[in-house]
């Protein structure tokens, strides 16, 4: 039976609306689950047996799902009475780089100071004065918790907060607790003869060695022009050890590199070539690739003269990461930057030839790698 000309028509239409909404369905995103607060509260309470609240009169008014800050707000309900600096909320936030032990003891210093308890008395006694617990509880700015830690230590040597937190900026935040008292006595000595963070990074690199190779060593009686002096003649000493082991590698015949590459980080190299009207050479093109063998870090010491070479042990441990920054045009590779990367991507250290600083341009790259890669650059 011939279909009419209606018929036909309300088909055609209905076919229509069933493929636009097939089409909605495709291209609309997946409604987002709910928040989840029972997890929050968990693992905020988790390996904490005391609360002043009970988690299940946990009523939040958070629109967020983003867990992190669920967590921070399931252990502001739990544990705190009173406000603290952020520098130790921060553990709430995010915990990745840091062992178990440590994970445990910041958040037991955020359960005793949140919960006006004696953070002296909790266990930080251990490394602060009651004087520098008080400066750690009563920072005011944008401090890591270790650059607070030291902050609160070098505030009793100096009252320039400004150089305070100049220096809790540098490597002697990262260093082991463990160390504490020879790395005091370094702060002190930075806080009589003060200098740029650069400087002081590298200078930390010199007196770290002679600390590990001589615990005995000690600042005492030397200045800022001395240590200079023994850094430079440290770094000849360096280029000469490597000289004689690459002649003893000769002699022995070693042409095939060594099979002892270790893990690293487990982010990707990286390369990138300028479009032709902002390329300043014919086909040129810059990579970030990671050094993985102690002959890779040995060769980029000896090339840049400066002492990388001597992170080998950090990054076989996993503690740190070194890449480089490499231009490429007209068939010649040059040498740019080396990038010390700590276990959260952070940019630690970056520095070129003889350790300057990174030029305008090479920070741009260097930008635009971090975007890519989400490395943080330090500023």
């Amino acid at each position: 039976m011939a279909r009419s000309m209606i018929q036909l028509r309300q088909d055609a239409e209905r076919l229509r609306i069933n493929a636009y909404a097939a089409t909605l369905r495709r291209v609309s995103p997946a409604r987002r689950p709910a928040p989840d607060f029972e997890r929050a509260i968990e693992e905020a309470h988790r390996g904490f047996g005391m609360a002043i609240r009970d988690g299940a009169l946990w009523r939040p008014k958070l629109k967020t799902r983003d867990h992190a800050r669920l967590r921070l707000a399931a252990a502001r309900h739990l544990y705190a009475l009173y406000p603290v600096p952020a520098a130790l909320e921060a553990i709430w936030l995010d915990s990745s780089g840091l062992d178990a032990g440590e994970i445990k003891l910041r958040k037991a210093w955020y359960i005793a100071a949140a919960g006006g308890n004696s953070l002296y008395k909790a266990g930080a006694s251990a490394w602060l004065s009651r004087k520098e617990v008080h400066c750690f509880l009563n920072l005011c700015g944008d401090f890591t918790f270790d650059e607070a830690f030291w902050v609160a230590i070098i505030r009793t040597y100096t009252d320039d907060l400004g150089l305070a937190a100049r220096i809790a900026r540098t490597k002697i935040a990262r260093t082991p607790r463990g160390e504490l008292a020879f790395w005091r006595e370094v702060a002190r000595f930075f806080c009589g003869q003060p200098t740029s963070r650069e400087e002081i990074d590298d200078l930390c690199d010199y007196v770290g060695a002679m600390h590990r190779h001589d615990r005995a060593y000690s600042l005492k009686g030397r200045t800022l022009g001395s240590l200079r002096k023994q850094m430079s003649e440290w770094h000849r000493d360096i280029a000469a050890i490597e000289r004689i082991e690459a002649m003893r590698r000769r002699v022995a015949g070693r042409v095939s590199p060594v099979k002892g590459a270790w893990d690293g980080s487990r982010l990707d190299d990286w390369e990138w070539q300028p479009p032709a009207k902002e390329a300043k050479a014919h086909g040129e093109r810059f990579f970030i690739r990671q050094l993985r063998t102690a002959e890779d870090l040995v060769a980029e010491s000896r090339a840049m003269h400066h002492c990388v070479s001597t992170y080998a042990a950090k990054c076989i441990a996993g503690y740190a990461s070194i890449w480089v920054l490499r231009r490429t045009a007209l068939g010649k590779i040059d040498r740019r930057l080396t990038i010390e990367l700590d276990r959260q991507h952070r940019a630690v250290q970056v520095r070129g030839f003889g350790n300057r600083l990174a030029t305008p341009d090479e920070r741009k790259i260097l930008e635009r790698w971090a975007k890519a890669k989400g490395v943080m650059l330090p500023d």
